[in-house]
């Protein structure tokens, strides 16, 4: 339990990293203050994000789940409110942040095989002759 917690928040630390590189608009100053705002980001994402998501379900369906990223960057801007050296200086950088955070996570879960999302591609063996049935399957 203590290694998928590990492995999680330094894929989480690793992701916000990327996006205070690439974003401009999200400062830290201390090396202390990612690794605190990383965690505070994914205790925010882990508790925080679920309930926001039924509160603003209507608008999630709306626009067909995009608003999920504008929860994930409100997330992401409080959380440069609460952190002491870690900034981020509006809206739009939060959004972008929590876009890059968001593809960086997904990139390095799908890597380390962590996460909930994995994917596999298997082909099994045909049940009866002469069908379709050795074609690839996605397990998801």
């Amino acid at each position: 339990m203590a290694v998928v917690f590990f492995q999680r928040w330094v894929i989480n630390t690793l992701s916000v990293l990327v996006a205070t590189h690439l974003v401009s608009g999200i400062h830290y100053d201390t090396t202390a203050s990612l690794f605190v705002a990383s965690l505070l980001f994914g205790i925010l994402t882990t508790f925080l994000r679920p309930l926001l998501f039924v509160l603003t379900l209507p608008l999630v369906v709306l626009t067909l789940g995009l608003f999920v990223f504008v929860i994930n960057a409100g997330l992401l801007y409080l959380v440069g409110s609460l952190v002491k050296d870690f900034r981020v200086d509006g809206f739009w950088p939060a959004f972008w942040g929590a876009i890059v955070i968001g593809l960086v996570s997904m990139v390095l879960n799908a890597l380390t095989g962590s996460g909930e999302g994995r994917l596999r591609v298997r082909r099994t063996a045909s049940k009866t002759p002469g069908s379709d049935g050795g074609g690839p399957v996605i397990d998801v």
